[in-house]
């Protein structure tokens, strides 16, 4: 009997490996799971300080294109802009004519409208679609005053609204964000609730004490951390603020880890304060973040005001991945804080408050909260919850549940 032909499982996002955005890594994970069972593409673009990366390349199974977009830093919005238009405008080009007939068509929203791309993509090969949201745009954009332009505003509720009504699925990463998904036209029964996810066996609690710590100069302190990207949504200028209240704990260092749109701001801003207790360091390497999350005492994640619903912070899972305890500036309706609240693995403020914050990290750094335990918690939860196996099953369920229609 001759063996049945993988479906072929075609994907679209302007970011994915070696990139560092959270997209990216998601879905090169994701990816690279279900090349088990199906023939993986991934259609991506150009990233910058990897301009020369090989247009084909197979890695983890996963046969990858790169068309030639722009790779600007991303900062400033018109070279964001730029690198959008170009991956948009050769990802279709491709998607619609050089590729082998797919059999589902798969999309993060990284830039927002490549779902209109999946979608032309999908109708071309007469095909389901799957939309994995990320971020709700243009609402996120307009709730941190990046968006402001009417017209342009419009527009683009116009291009997110047409693919959002038209996929076969939606895939929602929080319960709060189907409420706002429902609220932009998603028929309820074409969304999927299917939380972001870590790989527990590849970020483990590792000792506070470790080689990471040491190498950083962080022996002897008391680390409160932020690792990851540093743009306008993580309220990060509250945390700076905050460690000003806190000049008089001689033993506080405030670690951001990351880059992002914001970094320079943030320098400039810690500088100007005298935020002599905050420090900065770049990206760590996959390979180094088990030690580099584990070497602090307490994590930051900052959602700033607004944007409950239109963007979960990823970043929470793998500071549960190694045991350590968050304190999450957020709304009370937003995933992250309904999480750290029903898990029991950190403390939840409200966004924006410095001295709130402050006084939150000088109560920590004294003892009173069993951090510990918080860990603990933490991991528990995400093993049993949250780890990439558990994501993976049930995107396997859902993409099944497709190819039966």
């Amino acid at each position: 009997m001759p063996n049945r032909r993988r479906p072929r499982l075609l994907v679209l996002n302007q970011y994915y490996w070696p990139g560092v955005e959270a997209t990216a890594h998601l879905l090169t994970e994701l990816c690279e799971a279900l090349a088990e069972e199906y023939d993986v593409t991934v259609i991506t673009g150009r990233l910058q300080g990897h301009e020369h990366d090989p247009d084909y390349e197979t890695l983890g199974g996963v046969e990858i294109v790169r068309v030639h977009s722009a790779a600007f830093e991303r900062s400033r919005l018109h070279r964001r802009a730029i690198n959008y238009v170009t991956y948009l405008v050769r990802a279709l080009r491709r998607g619609l004519i050089r590729v082998e007939q797919p059999d589902l068509v798969l999309c993060m929203t990284d830039p927002p409208m490549v779902g209109d791309v999946a979608l032309a993509v999908a109708r071309r090969y007469r095909v389901p679609l799957v939309v994995v949201i990320q971020d709700v745009f243009p609402e996120i954009a307009v709730q941190l005053k990046r968006l402001t332009n009417p017209v342009a505003v419009g527009l683009l509720h116009v291009l997110t609204s047409f693919y959002l009504r038209r996929a076969d699925r939606v895939v929602a990463i929080g319960e709060t964000m189907r409420g706002r998904l429902e609220a932009k036209g998603v028929r309820p029964q074409r969304l999927r609730v299917i939380p972001n996810w870590v790989d527990t066996k590849a970020i483990e609690p590792q000792p506070r004490d470790n080689a990471w710590r040491h190498e950083h100069g962080l022996d002897g302190r008391f680390v409160v951390m932020h690792s990851g990207n540093i743009g306008h949504a993580q309220d990060l200028e509250t945390l700076i603020r905050a460690a000003t209240f806190l000049r008089d704990l001689e033993q506080l260092e405030v670690v951001l880890v990351g880059f992002g749109a914001r970094h320079a701001d943030h320098v400039v801003l810690a500088r100007k304060l005298s935020a002599t207790h905050v420090s900065f360091r770049d990206y760590q390497p996959r390979e180094l973040l088990s030690q580099s999350l584990s070497s602090a005492d307490i994590h930051f994640v900052g959602l700033a005001q607004g944007l409950s619903g239109y963007v979960v912070p990823s970043r929470l899972y793998g500071i549960l991945a190694v045991a350590r305890p968050v304190i999450a500036a957020a709304e009370e309706d937003s995933e992250t804080a309904q999480l750290v609240r029903r898990v029991g693995c950190g403390i939840v403020i409200p966004p924006g408050d410095p001295a709130v914050l402050a006084r939150i990290i000088r109560e920590a750094a004294a003892g009173a909260h069993d951090l510990e335990a918080m860990g603990r918690r933490g991991r528990a939860w995400v093993e049993q919850e949250a780890d990439r196996t558990v994501a993976v099953d049930r995107y396997r369920t859902l993409l099944a549940e497709l190819l039966r229609t």
